[in-house]
């Protein structure tokens, strides 16, 4: 799970980019955080990179897939209107 300090610089959106999981190895769309569905580890990814492998190291079950979904989205510049 994601911890963070200061709820204020936090923000609630209701974007189906969250709703998404990608497969190991696929490019990210988004930079942020990315949180395996099923062992809940949690990577830093950045746009356009790919997401880590299969054989990621805290992925404990082999019998579930690993799923990566975007749990925190970062962003930076100017924010979009």
């Amino acid at each position: 799970m994601a911890l963070y300090k200061d709820p204020s610089e936090m923000t609630r959106v209701d974007d189906p980019a969250f709703d998404k999981s990608y497969a190991p190895g696929s490019v990210t769309p988004s930079s942020g955080i990315y949180m395996c569905v099923n062992c809940r580890d949690e990577v830093a990814v950045n746009a356009g990179n790919p997401l880590p492998p299969q054989n990621h190291r805290q992925h404990s079950n082999r019998t579930l897939p690993i799923r990566w979904r975007l749990l925190i989205k970062t962003q930076s510049g100017p924010e979009p209107n």
